[in-house]
């Protein structure tokens, strides 16, 4: 292993580095099986010893996977995998249901909301430019293998929605002054939008949104939490979507 092969990984953690170099790092045996099996263009493989065989495959001494790992506490393996490229044309809200991301910024819930979408059959995500990047190693490491199976896009999320909803396309939002989500009908396609953290959904981007929800706490007139996690309420709504399918 040489020293350029430690300052590239390092230099993957950053968004820039990913971009110039078109690879994202993926850490554990399990994860980089998952990866292997679905046959993505793997560059390369740092293992422990007996960890991983093949062409691709530098076994490395456990103090240097100290060095090259990006976790808090390193694994038996890390692998240099290719960025997939996606075309948003492909996506159709007309008859499939898509996430709509809103500026969520924290890699650990957009990991688990890819995660959430692949439990529920949702297979694209559409980001605005400002959602945190899906090939975080933070992020890919939260899917649990998740982003092998859910293709996600980065587009101006206010300008898309502005020409899916003049197609008629019913575009679902999470808001406090919306209409109790266990009491609405729901389709089986359009988009859900799920807003940021502390903000909620943009103004630019809830000029598009046809279909207010709420989730209502229990019991309604309870004072408890003010809102709920973005990751956690994205469960939800998917879970609710999906119950209501005929």
């Amino acid at each position: 292993m040489t020293k350029a092969e430690v300052q590239l990984v390092k230099y993957l953690a950053d968004k820039r580095g990913r971009t110039e170099h078109g690879l994202f790092v993926a850490e554990g045996s399990k994860l980089i099986e998952e990866f292997r099996l679905a046959h993505w263009p793997i560059r390369k493989i740092f293992a422990l010893e007996g960890t991983f065989s093949g062409r691709e495959v530098e076994t490395v001494a456990p103090r240097d996977m100290e060095r090259l790992s990006l976790l808090k506490t390193s694994s038996n393996s890390l692998a240099l995998v290719e960025i997939p490229r996606y075309n948003l044309d492909e996506v159709c809200p007309a008859e499939q249901l898509v996430l709509a991301l809103d500026e969520v910024q924290n890699p650990g819930n957009l990991g688990t909301i890819i995660r959430v979408a692949d439990w529920f059959g949702i297979t694209d995500i559409v980001c605005s430019e400002g959602t945190a990047d899906c090939f975080n190693p933070k992020v890919v490491q939260a899917t649990m293998g998740a982003i092998l199976r859910v293709r996600v896009h980065y587009t101006d999320l206010a300008g898309y929605l502005s020409a899916v909803v003049k197609q008629g396309i019913p575009i679902y939002g999470t808001f406090l002054e919306g209409t109790n989500i266990y009491e609405t009908p729901l389709s089986q396609n359009g988009i859900i939008v799920m807003g940021n953290e502390g903000r909620g959904v943009t103004e630019r981007v809830a000029r598009s949104v046809t279909r207010k929800l709420f989730i209502p706490p229990y019991p309604a007139d309870r004072r408890g939490s003010e809102s709920l996690n973005v990751a956690m309420a994205t469960g939800i709504v998917c879970s609710e979507f999906r119950r209501m399918a005929k």
